[in-house]
């Protein structure tokens, strides 16, 4: 079978199976074809070893393994990252995080930041890379996951400026007691019994250690928001991302803890995404 007929067959496997066209897409230019040959429908060179691209698209359709496990890598912002079962795939909304983060403290933000279940160390490396200044901690309890974001950090070159940690969230962090300028952490919120109504995407392939929040969703996050507090500084940041509907009971419990400035953000899609406050100044604590 020659490339465009194959093309057509899965085009058609795509809309059949609900995969948005643009997947089959990306798996093409994993190959090193590129848009505009896929646009022109340009004869695919004999170097180009497209062979094995049925394979890979018959394990999207049928056994519904995420396009960004296939490629080994996902677009992340202004990256190109390293992704494994081993890690959560870094969704497009929690992009808005960093730029929440520029909003709060400016682009010259300096200090130790945190990264909490930083899994592919996406949200580490948007930190570093948007604040040239800033010092940032990544903590992720699996060793898998600290591989891989290894290996991103070492492919930007930020390895003087992102230290890894391997423990369960605040643990390694003991020795920056009460000097921590802010943390920003995407722990799993989803309750866990919705955790088997998930896409079969996600429910069948992502890590559950990154999915599962608890019976309510916010067992992480309330451990976080009540263990968090004496590791900032004086008027420290925090941002959680979580789940629509979850943002009342966030605040609550922030409020609840002695945070103050508590505010809830949308993302694109106008949902409450995510939740900040700060620590109360060294007076007031």
């Amino acid at each position: 079978m020659e490339f465009w007929q194959w093309w057509d067959r899965a085009a058609a496997e795509a809309a059949v199976h609900c995969i948005p066209e643009y997947e089959l897409e990306y798996l093409a230019q994993g190959l090193g074809l590129s848009r505009l040959d896929l646009k022109l429908r340009r004869p695919v060179p004999d170097t180009v070893p497209w062979q094995n691209l049925p394979n890979l698209w018959q394990q999207r359709v049928a056994n519904r393994v995420p396009v960004q496990y296939l490629l080994g890598w996902c677009e992340w912002r202004d990256m190109r990252l390293k992704v494994t079962p081993a890690v959560l795939i870094p969704r497009p909304e929690t992009e808005l995080m960093i730029d929440l983060v520029a909003d709060w403290v400016g682009l010259v933000a300096t200090g130790i930041w945190v990264d909490l279940g930083t899994g592919s160390g996406a949200i580490a490396l948007g930190l570093a890379r948007v604040f040239g200044q800033m010092s940032v901690h990544a903590i992720d309890i699996s060793g898998a996951a600290l591989a891989v974001a290894q290996e991103n950090i070492t492919n930007f070159g930020l390895g003087d400026r992102i230290t890894l940690h391997q423990g369960n969230w605040f643990t390694p962090l003991e020795p920056w007691r009460g000097q921590i300028a802010g943390i920003v952490a995407n722990p799993p919120y989803i309750p866990t019994a919705m955790v088997s109504s998930l896409a079969p995407e996600v429910q069948h392939h992502e890590p559950h250690l990154a999915l599962d929040g608890g019976v309510d969703g916010l067992s992480a996050i309330r451990h976080l928001i009540g263990a968090g507090q004496t590791l900032l500084k004086p008027q420290g940041y925090w941002l959680i991302e979580h789940m629509a509907g979850q943002a009342e009971p966030v605040r609550l419990l922030l409020q609840e803890a002695g945070y103050e400035a508590i505010a809830s953000y949308r993302d694109w899609s106008g949902i409450e995404r995510f939740t900040g406050a700060q620590t109360p100044a060294s007076d007031r604590r």
